[in-house]
């Protein structure tokens, strides 16, 4: 009697959780080659996210199989999030020293994440679909992916423009804002969470803890802003 290899390679392919695991493995993979090289591109969600396409695409998986393998990822998003709070209140004394600051740079800085990609998307000829879809790309991925549906977008790519926003915010905004003259910890937490949600937020944890405690902070609001005002206000448009 011989192993039948490729009926047991489906089976482990075929199993509920096979997306679960090639997802936690393929993110601890890229964490590990991040920690031992410091390498800027070789950011743990972009190397991973790599990875996990490569193994879907030799596997023969679709998105619709990998999504419904990955459904428990999926409902610890929020509970991870509401997890940021903590940096936040270890600095809360911070935060009130810097009220005023920080609240004219959720405005501006809010403002003009939204606008400027609905201002070049009208530009480049997008689509409204499109459109709908980029404007929340600023927010974590369960905010984005409810807020595009509710304006007539698609979740699952405003899941993969938030996804690549954060990445490259994370990559090229620490070095961007260094460039740009701006060293503040706050000023520069700031940025990150309003820019890259919470792979910028947890950029500006590695920087430090102040840092960390302002992206969680702009993460939050901005996402709650854009939650409740973008409907409001593309429906007021309309």
């Amino acid at each position: 009697m011989t192993f039948d290899w490729q009926a047991a390679i489906q089976a482990v392919v075929q199993h509920p959780l096979f997306g679960f695991g090639i997802t936690l493995g393929a993110y601890q993979l890229a964490l590990a080659a991040y920690e031992k090289t410091r390498w800027v591109f070789l950011q743990p969600v972009l190397l991973s996210m790599l990875l996990l396409i490569g193994v879907l695409l030799a596997c023969g998986i679709s998105y619709q199989e990998y999504r419904k393998s990955t459904e428990l990822l999926t409902l610890f998003l929020g509970p991870a999030t509401v997890a940021l709070a903590v940096p936040l209140y270890l600095n809360l004394r911070r935060i009130r020293q810097l009220f005023w600051p920080t609240l004219l740079t959720l405005v501006f800085g809010g403002l003009f994440a939204t606008l400027s990609v609905a201002l070049l998307g009208w530009w480049f000829g997008a689509e409204h679909m499109v459109l709908m879809t980029l404007l929340p790309k600023s927010v974590t991925s369960p905010i984005a992916m409810l807020v595009a549906e509710q304006l007539g977008g698609v979740a699952a790519l405003a899941a993969v423009f938030v996804l690549i926003t954060g990445v490259f915010g994370a990559i090229l905004g620490p070095e961007l804002l260094r460039r740009f003259g701006v060293h503040h910890p706050a000023a520069q937490g700031m940025a990150l969470g309003l820019t890259a949600h919470a792979v910028g937020t947890a950029r500006a944890l590695q920087v430090g803890e102040e840092c960390g405690a302002f992206a969680a902070l702009a993460m939050s609001l901005m996402g709650v802003a854009t939650a409740v005002l973008l409907p409001l206000a593309v429906a007021l448009i309309a």
